[in-house]
């Protein structure tokens, strides 16, 4: 019997066949997938005819396909549905996983072919994308230690088999500790919280087998928490739980292992000839190196942290004229936030969720893409994942562009966060497939779910990066859709955020959940005058994080990363009332995998970049202006890596921009 993930899938566009699927295909199919791989590796490696791109680098890009269903399919579900079996299976998989591909990279019967390419690379007539791809192959090869041997070559394997496992030890530890903590609330408990935080409780305590509401560690629950109790020890209570996963001691602690992990990547980088880690890491990215990312967040810092000064002051006594003396603490701040705001916006955050509904604000974001790019959305009727889950078509001018798969609510089977991901990319090698695009969000459930403005933003900023996969328009895999340096990779989610914020918008799908009016004119002037509010407390909570991440791979690796950690915020001068947005026993961008690590910076180099990319559309014919939205597709949505960033956001913009853009429009700075 075919396995069904190895299957020919004859589901409507090939989605995967999810009700088919059980726990027990995922191993037989991956040995299966490795197997073919290696075989289709061995035939281009052993290949007797002399190397050309057809050969060696395009068929490289066309091995592996059976794999790639394979791990689509799995990491799907392990990151968003995840169980017991599903965890022990990550644990086996990634150490073969991160075998496999060391094989592949260390195989120097294909390094050489690879090698005698880009030695003859001005000769072999490539287009444009083909020497991008051919560029980036020999390059991978290079960084992934194809050129060490003996020893050497030897001991890159075993750092890589060891970082994928630690890796995979640090996501499932933090899943762990975010499953299994939950602080019992009474009725009383319930008093001064706002309905949306107490439906959004008794569903959580539903979820849980509680016998009442409770709060949990997601994100879409603890946070509205920490806003609107009164009750300043449920506050501590609760923020405590929250700032300690990853650091409860016992089997679920990731602070040794995020040593481990610091020691390997410094390891791994000189065994290439790399000063530290950041050098390796930054070297492909736009910024280039330690200083310049430094220079960057410094920038910001500075003005940041003034402001959050100066607002704990004022928070600080509103706090005291509720009676509370000693300093304000991290579980205060949301709190007396939430009520100066209410006071000097009169914008009261429980008023303005029944105007955010879930099901509106998707509208939006697929309106905003119908306008700026002429995409149509179709409900799809096919079984997935999960029954949360739900599914679109993507067309436009009537032919199928993409399918759109929403993830939105949160549950103790999914990890933390909010990610986009795609089973499959776009590519017209070696054959034309269309993507298969999810955005995975942690909301939390309601009859109608009601949204945060937080909330609002994270689905557009997640549904930009799905843009990004849905509109790519390359020949090649390998450098479709968000396949771009890391601190580029944020720019088309973070600027769609933008569209959230014009008023047209909010003005059409803000309607409220019970009389599906419109959000009142004052109420929309009020969000939007509002849309800065606080901004010192989240930039420097982002800022120091990403600090904190450089610091870490900028030299020696710390024996102690909690003792560097503590360091680098007394250095900085960090308000004593905020802490880091992940901290080190929690921060899964840097330590479940290579991803963000050294890279953390990236989300503020992107917003550099978006501010002054939305101040394009402001300064043509406004947010919808025609030919911003095409030159937007044309110059960076649909040309996925075939380019370098910067040439792409120079081919867009003209120029590269300044940080005053990112101050001005965060209100760190006048306008």
């Amino acid at each position: 019997m075919t396995n069904p993930i190895l299957s020919n899938w004859t589901t409507p566009f090939e989605i995967a066949p999810f009700a088919d699927i059980s726990d027990d295909d995922f191993a037989p199919a991956l040995d299966q997938a490795m197997t073919a791989h290696n075989a289709e590796i061995d035939a281009i490696a052993a290949n007797p005819d002399t190397p050309t791109f057809a050969n060696t680098v395009e068929a490289l890009e066309a091995a592996g396909a059976q794999l790639d269903k394979v791990l689509s399919v799995f990491f799907t579900v392990a990151g968003a549905d995840s169980n017991p079996k599903r965890e022990e299976l990550q644990r086996v998989f990634s150490p073969k996983l991160s075998a496999h591909f060391s094989g592949i990279s260390s195989n120097k019967a294909l390094f050489e072919r690879v090698a005698d390419l880009w030695a003859r690379r001005e000769d072999l007539k490539l287009t444009e994308e083909q020497a991008r791809v051919l560029m980036l192959t020999h390059r991978g090869f290079v960084r992934a230690g194809a050129a060490l041997d003996g020893d050497e070559d030897a001991r890159m394997q075993e750092i890589k088999s060891r970082l994928a496992s630690l890796g995979t030890s640090f996501t499932q530890n933090l899943l762990a500790d975010e499953r299994d903590w939950f602080m019992d609330l009474t009725e009383q408990d319930l008093q001064g919280l706002p309905d949306f935080v107490v439906n959004a409780a008794r569903a959580a305590g539903a979820e849980k087998g509680a016998v009442g509401p409770v709060v949990t560690l997601s994100r879409s629950l603890i946070v509205p928490f920490l806003q609107f109790s009164p009750r300043r020890d449920l506050r501590e209570k609760a923020y405590r739980a929250w700032a300690a996963r990853g650091a409860n001691g016992g089997e679920t602690d990731n602070r040794d292992i995020a040593a481990e992990i610091l020691d390997l990547r410094e390891e791994r980088a000189k065994l290439l000839g790399y000063d530290n880690f950041a050098d390796y890491k930054l070297e492909t990215e736009m910024a280039r190196t330690p200083d310049r990312v430094r220079e960057l967040l410094m920038q910001v810092w500075e003005p940041a942290k003034a402001r959050a000064d100066a607002d704990a002051e004022i928070l600080t006594r509103m706090m005291q004229k509720d009676g509370v003396n000693g300093p304000l603490e991290a579980w205060d701040w949301r709190y007396y936030a939430e009520k100066r705001r209410k006071a000097e916006h009169d914008l009261d955050e429980a008023e303005l969720k029944p105007y955010l509904q879930l099901d509106r604000m998707i509208e939006a974001s697929f309106a905003c893409a119908n306008r700026l790019f002429g995409l149509e959305f179709k409900p799809l009727n096919v079984p997935l994942y999960h029954p949360d889950c739900r599914a679109w078509e993507v067309t436009r001018n009537g032919r199928h562009v993409a399918v759109f798969i929403g993830d939105y609510f949160a549950r103790g089977s999914k990890r933390s966060g909010a990610w986009c991901s795609a089973m499959r990319a776009q590519a017209r090698f070696p054959k034309e497939q269309a993507p298969i695009v999810i955005n995975v969000c942690n909301f939390a459930k309601g009859d109608p779910a009601l949204l945060s403005y937080d909330d609002a933003r994270t689905l557009f900023h997640e549904f930009g990066h799905a843009l990004h996969q849905m509109l790519s328009n390359v020949t090649y895999e390998s450098i479709s859709g968000t396949s771009v340096a890391r601190d580029f990779v944020e720019l088309p989610s973070q600027l769609y955020e933008h569209w959230l914020e014009v008023p047209e918008v909010l003005a059409e799908f803000a309607t409220h959940a019970e009389t599906g009016e419109p959000m009142p004119q004052v109420m929309l002037e009020k969000v939007l005058n509002a849309a800065n509010f606080d901004q010192g407390f989240q930039t420097v909570e982002y800022v120091a994080s990403a600090l904190v991440d450089l610091a870490f791979h900028d030299g020696d690796a710390p024996a102690d990363p909690m003792a560097k950690q503590a360091e680098v915020l007394a250095g900085l001068g960090m308000p004593q009332a905020i802490g880091m947005r992940h901290a080190t026993p929690h921060f899964a961008h840097v330590f479940a995998g290579d991803g963000y690590s050294s890279g953390y910076y990236s989300y503020m180099w992107s917003e550099v970049m978006d501010a002054d990319a939305f101040a394009a559309f402001e300064e043509a014919g406004g947010a919808f202006d025609p030919e911003r939205a095409k030159a937007l597709e044309d110059n960076i949505l649909s040309t996925g890596g075939s380019r370098e960033a910067e040439d792409l956001y120079l081919a867009f913009r003209g120029r590269l921009p300044g940080v005053d853009a990112l101050l001005k429009g965060r209100g760190l700075i006048a306008a």
